[in-house]
């Protein structure tokens, strides 16, 4: 069964010197439960890509379907709907709420699809992720390192079909980050949770089931691993 089918899809951007292509026509199947590492050089496309497979683009051309749903079909109200039922993200920005908590931060989502252990599994995971002192911290309060793991936390505890990762241990000391790539395949396991990862560590590619290298918007390389 496939979480993903993605069928010629193309990414064209108008800038002041002209058209730039950024993607060129890619097809790519994943399967439920599979694991794929993105490699390729910084401006190869990688995270267009992630964020077109993500629903939080739209491409130029070319169809995306995430657990049979067609998201170049919809707006963004009807992919946003998809999102929140499907997937997960670990962005390299963080996106933490200022505002909020690390623990608050990862209730949040929890909360808004109305889950009565929000509280529970948040501690969980952030324990999960070494930041059990941390409960009661605002991002500004942690390090990079720190608020990378409260946003994987944050990913982990929703429990999505998909997890989508742009580079998950790129603020992480190795140790660290060891735990979190330990975490990330746990979840693949025990809740067959979909894995596509951006990443430029070998450690964390060779441990996907496949991997795709990227080059001037074009899969240039696909092998098993």
């Amino acid at each position: 069964m496939l979480m993903l089918d993605v069928r010629s899809i193309t990414k064209t951007v108008t800038t002041q010197e002209g058209d730039l292509e950024i993607l060129q026509p890619i097809s790519l199947q994943v399967a439920v439960g599979e694991t794929l590492a993105i490699t390729g050089a910084s401006g190869s496309g990688k995270s267009t890509l992630l964020g077109i497979l993500a629903g939080l683009d739209v491409p130029s051309s070319g169809e995306v379907y995430l657990n049979n749903n067609c998201l170049t079909a919809l707006d963004e109200e009807g992919r946003a709907k998809v999102r929140a039922e499907n997937v997960g993200f670990i962005f390299q920005s963080f996106q933490l709420l200022p505002g909020l908590t690390a623990l608050e931060n990862v209730m949040l989502p929890l909360e808004l699809r109305g889950n009565k252990q929000a509280r529970a599994l948040a501690i969980s995971f952030l324990r999960h992720v070494g930041l059990e002192k941390r409960l009661q911290h605002y991002p500004q309060q942690l390090s990079g390192g720190e608020q990378q793991r409260v946003a994987i936390a944050r990913a982990f505890a929703s429990q999505p079909k998909t997890l989508f990762a742009d580079e998950p241990t790129g603020n992480l000391d190795s140790h660290t980050g060891e735990k979190i790539i330990d975490l990330l395949f746990e979840l693949n396991r025990e809740q067959d949770t979909t894995l596509i990862l951006i990443t430029h560590e070998e450690r964390l590619a060779l441990r996907c089931q496949r991997r795709i290298e990227l080059a001037a918007g074009a899969i240039v390389a696909s092998q098993e691993v």
